[in-house]
């Protein structure tokens, strides 16, 4: 009976160190994924949120211009065909 205790103690011993073991194997993967995953995203070509959003309010005021400028060429243009 002794022995029987003895056997799935160390049954229960080793699944307990395995289990560990693989949990810590599942950590190092994840952490080499993870690594791997910023390395291939840090070489695109990505611009950060800053940066998007200072050239989105570059293009609107670039548009807004643009759309006074088509009105003063407008204005002009019907001065100079009333003037024909």
């Amino acid at each position: 009976m002794q022995a029987e205790n003895k056997i799935f103690d160390d049954f229960a011993k080793f699944m307990n160190s395995a289990a560990g073991t693989l949990a810590g194997v599942g950590r190092e993967a994840e952490a080499g994924a993870r690594a791997k995953a910023k390395e291939w995203i840090g070489g695109l070509d990505f611009v950060s949120r800053e940066e998007f959003d200072a050239v989105k309010a570059m293009a609107a005021a670039a548009r807004d211009e643009n759309e006074t400028l088509r009105a003063r060429l407008d204005m002009l243009e019907s001065r100079l065909g009333s003037q024909s």
